[in-house]
């Protein structure tokens, strides 16, 4: 009899370990990108899972819940940057102080922000038919103690100016309005020829700055 030959057994070969922390980013990437999409509450589990390329056990692994990865992917970059502008006002000295600088950091950062989080936009407009506890595992009840935050911002600010009112922290959550506004009504303000991000944020400067903080001393409202 011939030699029989021996047919090694093929090698079954495991996929790639990721680097670490790959896998996160892609579920932050893909939560990102469909919130902005379709808001939160039309957004799936599976379906982040299935963009990122990533199991659905890992997503519960890393954040829980889906109300922890909007938390995290979208609500703890706008509280961050709240925080962020507190320190930077508590490290303010009025007289020396530019006036025009620091608004154009608080409009251009939160711009951009909100910009690059278009999902949280959609979700904020839809949060009164969130229930108490999805406003606290998304993260939105966070969101409104950072106006709180801004709204004391405001009150010292318009302290400082002798500036008097019965609603001091009005000036500050209408700051946020207007840049939430335009960035949410964008399309619809300049079709898909929108002025340059640097033209828009100066004109927010300029009705910030005219239009909230130089008012009247004496005026009450």
């Amino acid at each position: 009899m011939g030699r029989q030959e021996k047919h090694a057994m093929p090698q079954r070969r495991s996929a790639p370990k990721r680097p670490r922390g790959e896998a996160r980013r892609l579920l932050l990437d893909a939560a990102r990108e469909l919130f902005s999409r379709q808001g939160y509450r039309s957004t799936t589990t599976r379906e982040i899972a299935q963009a990122a390329a990533v199991s659905e056990y890992l997503l519960f692994r890393h954040f829980g819940s889906k109300a922890g990865l909007f938390r995290e992917a979208l609500v703890l970059p706008f509280t961050d940057f709240v925080d962020e502008f507190g320190q930077t006002w508590r490290a303010v000295v009025p007289e020396e102080t530019d006036e025009e600088e620091l608004t154009r950091q608080f409009a251009g950062r939160l711009y951009d922000l909100l910009v690059a989080h278009r999902g949280l936009l959609l979700t904020l407009v839809a949060s009164d038919g969130l229930s108490t506890e999805e406003l606290e595992g998304t993260g939105i009840a966070d969101i409104r103690r950072a106006l709180g935050l801004l709204g004391q911002i405001s009150a010292e600010g318009m302290q400082l100016r002798g500036m008097r009112s019965t609603q001091p922290d009005l000036p500050a959550h209408s700051a946020v309005a207007l840049i939430v506004g335009t960035v949410a009504l964008r399309s619809t303000f300049f079709g898909d020829r929108p002025p340059s991000r640097e033209a828009i944020v100066d004109e927010l400067v300029q009705a910030l700055l005219h239009g909230f903080l130089h008012r009247p001393a004496a005026e009450n409202y």
